[in-house]
């Protein structure tokens, strides 16, 4: 073990609490683990809720599938109250008083409920929700069996994502948001037309540049008055007003706190014996509330807290967000940008009928943003050149269409033959083609194996379709040295 001695407490039991728990075993020796969860489930996939929403998967379905490591002492419905950092301690709802060597704050982020008539932060009424639990997913359902009509206050990607899952079940979706465009955050105000055109054709209108300001919950339903006067009935509402870091337990221990948990580059907070990942850390000013950083500081730590590497540090990666419903298919990263900047290259191509997007930023021959909706081919290229860094084609016309006349200079998007080991195919665990090649060298013949092995796929599952394709191609080969060859 290194400086922190061989007393472990992480306090959460999520998404970035559990990769930590898991990534800290086979590096750890005899080190003492305890992970102390607030929530009464097993770890879960957070970003699988929606699919749970939608009626695609069963709650077995969104549960994590690596398990915390052998020997771990895993609480979970143990909530930390209290944290000493003079005595480094921590005390728990059971009344328990634990004492630590390091101490890791994985307390993630709450739902934000906003401030409106006929609404308690405290206690929400039964036909109101959040999105953000496997508790709130309950709520939803149970409310949404039966019911005909839905709103939805917010317009980012959680509340699409609640929004789409609603439609799926056959309600009614009505989706209230303040700005002027969908996504504001991640699209520009064209792809946020299109978006929004997309979702009325899959059963969810988009009511935009307008605001909540009263709600009206009855045992019957819920009424949503909005700012230019107009009301909206539903039997379910569903709040998606944004994500507030949890810093509570942070900041009664006196530890320095900002948006979020202030961390440096090794994941530590202003106590030296005290650490934080995910949602709740703020490294280099920025909350990321993504799971690939989240599962990104969890392995940094694990290396740091173990000695396996005492000079890994914590190095933010271009993200990529995508929203990828049924129906829909949304990548966007890097600054989405407005107006023609000195130096900056743009180009778009829009179909709004086919609900088709596409629009690139590009510096110095490199893509510094994107915005792909809709189905296009080269989404796969865009994403794997915006992460490599890599000089974009001559012709941009592959990268809008997918396509391009002049076949010299279309890049090699398509072929997993083509892809460099280099290439990242699961951006939420930074799993490269070169990984998946090697583990089907070692003996990974399915999909299963190939997931237990790399861990691809178990973030957003976006990559599925990728990783599949790469599987059938290794398959194809008729020799583990003719593959190894062709991926060279």
């Amino acid at each position: 073990m290194s400086e922190s001695g061989n007393r472990i407490i992480i306090v959460g039991h999520g998404m970035a609490g559990a990769r930590l728990a898991a990534e800290l075993p086979a590096r750890a020796g005899d080190a003492k683990i305890t992970v102390l969860g607030a929530e009464q489930h097993r770890a879960y996939n957070r970003i699988m809720l929606s699919n749970l929403l939608a009626g695609k998967v069963d709650e077995a379905g969104v549960e994590l599938t690596e398990a915390a490591g052998h020997g771990i002492d895993v609480q979970p419905g143990v909530q930390v109250t209290a944290v000493d950092p003079a005595a480094r301690t921590v005390t728990t709802s059971r009344g328990d008083l634990l004492g630590y060597d390091h101490l890791v704050l994985a307390t993630g982020g709450r739902a934000l409920v906003p401030p409106l008539p006929g609404l308690d932060r405290d206690r929400l009424p039964d036909r109101v929700a959040v999105f953000r639990t496997l508790d709130d997913c309950r709520r939803i359902l149970s409310v949404a069996t039966g019911a005909r009509r839905a709103l939805v206050l917010g317009g980012g990607l959680l509340g699409l994502e609640a929004a789409r899952g609603l439609a799926t079940r056959g309600l009614d979706v009505h989706v209230v948001h303040p700005v002027r465009h969908l996504m504001e955050r991640q699209l520009d105000p064209a792809a946020g037309a299109v978006l929004a055109r997309t979702l009325a054709g899959l059963g969810v209108t988009a009511h935009l540049e307008v605001a909540a300001s009263a709600v009206d919950a009855r045992a019957d339903g819920v009424t949503l008055t909005l700012s230019d006067g107009r009301e909206l009935d539903a039997d379910l509402l569903v709040l998606s007003c944004g994500v507030r870091p949890d810093v509570e337990l942070a900041r009664s221990a006196g530890l320095t706190v900002d948006r979020g948990v202030v961390v440096d580059d090794r994941l530590r907070t202003s106590d030296p014996h005290i650490s934080a990942i995910g949602d709740c850390a703020q490294h280099a000013g920025v909350v990321t509330g993504l799971v690939a950083p989240a599962w990104e500081q969890a392995r940094v730590l694990a290396q740091v807290l173990t000695g396996q590497d005492v000079r890994a540090r914590y190095r933010p990666r271009p993200s990529v967000t995508r929203l990828k419903a049924a129906g829909i298919d949304l990548a966007a990263m890097g600054d989405p940008g407005l107006g023609l900047d000195p130096g900056v290259e743009e180009l778009s191509f829009s179909d709004p009928v086919r609900g088709t997007y596409a629009r690139l930023r590009i510096v110095g021959e490199r893509l510094t943003g994107a915005i792909m909706l809709g189905d296009n081919p080269a989404v796969g290229t865009v994403i794997q050149l915006f992460d490599r860094g890599a000089p974009v084609p001559i012709d941009r016309r592959t990268l809008l269409l997918g396509r391009s006349r002049d076949t010299s200079s279309a890049p090699p998007v398509e072929s997993p033959a083509l892809m460099p080991d280099s290439a990242t195919v699961c951006q939420c665990n930074t799993v490269r083609k070169g990984a998946l090649v090697r583990c089907w060298r070692a003996g990974a013949r399915s999909m299963d194996e190939l997931v237990a092995g790399t861990r691809a796929t178990t973030g957003c599952g976006s990559c599925r379709d990728a990783v599949e394709g790469i599987l059938g191609w290794l398959s194809a080969i008729d020799t583990p040295e003719t593959a190894e060859e062709v991926a060279a």
